[in-house]
């Protein structure tokens, strides 16, 4: 019989809510960080490189590397490891460093 973190724990969460991934609509539980939202949507890809555009999702997941990079509501370069979900957040694909007007 499989159970649930969870449920292992004891723990009664608030209820899941949504944030939205490049206009898709994906689940969140409270406390939950956008990187693990993602990841628990089957989505291990929200960054391309600065050079050459390959993709990049979480590597280190403690923050201490720069491949889990998100633009989070406008926001470009947000570490999505170390950032928990809010619902309504509005995740998208950053491409390059995240800033457009640098032209780099």
């Amino acid at each position: 019989m499989a159970r649930t973190p969870a449920e292992l724990v004891g723990a009664q969460p608030d209820p899941p809510f949504e944030i939205t991934f490049d206009g898709r609509r994906i689940t969140a539980v409270p406390g939950q960080s956008v990187a693990a939202a993602l990841w628990a949507a089957g989505i291990l890809s929200w960054r391309t490189t600065r050079t050459g555009g390959r993709p990049r999702g979480a590597f280190c997941g403690i923050g201490q590397c720069f491949d889990c990079l998100v633009t989070i509501n406008g926001d470009p370069n947000r570490r999505a490891c170390l950032v928990a979900a809010r619902p309504g957040d509005a995740v998208t694909t950053q491409e390059g460093h995240g800033h457009d007007r640098l032209g780099v």
